[in-house]
């Protein structure tokens, strides 16, 4: 674990920070739907480990799935092209879907995903994100509940990752330019 620490500049929102944060959420998601079931999508990998968290703070009947969704690659930067590497294998109809997701970057993906789960008659579709960037061109998408907002950087951990490391790391924090540029 010592290799990755070095690989961050600076430490964005620590673990303690994260399970507060998502113990809030989880508690307000509680009390919004109260009598409702959900079905909890993470967008895998990286939202796994939120998702994982989160659900644990929900006291609903609950279901989660997974859906894998592309428009990375191997990139610092989103590729505009998105695909569904993995669909969900729950059906969506009829049903209050709560999609967990890690980050809202450029939101392509998302909206993406939005539109397709949409288009699968669900009751009710809402996001639930650990961050959102504070980018300029970023996609108009509601998301109900926020984590936290962030800076427009290469964040990593907390299964955000870069070229699939650092996933690992138990807080979200800066990777050094130099490792991506």
């Amino acid at each position: 674990m010592q290799q990755l620490h070095k690989d961050v500049d600076r430490v964005l929102f620590t673990q303690e920070d994260l399970a507060k944060r998502v113990t809030e959420m989880g508690q307000q998601i509680t009390k919004d739907h109260p009598g409702e079931s959900l079905l909890v999508i993470s967008v895998l990998r990286g939202a796994a480990i939120f998702m994982a968290d989160l659900v644990r703070h929900i006291d609903l009947p609950l279901e989660m799935d997974y859906m894998a969704i592309s428009s990375y690659g191997n990139g610092a930067k989103s590729s505009g092209v998105v695909r569904i590497l993995k669909d969900l294998t729950s059906s969506v109809e009829g049903r209050h879907v709560l999609i967990a997701e890690d980050i809202l970057d450029s939101g392509l993906t998302l909206k993406y995903l939005i539109k397709n789960l949409s288009s699968r008659n669900p009751a009710s579709i809402e996001v639930a994100t650990l961050l959102r960037k504070k980018t300029l061109q970023q996609a108009k998408i509601d998301c109900r509940y926020v984590g936290f907002e962030c800076p427009d950087e290469f964040i990593v951990g907390y299964g955000l990752d870069y070229a699939e490391r650092y996933r690992n790391l138990p807080y979200i924090g800066v990777l050094k330019p130099d490792l991506y540029e």
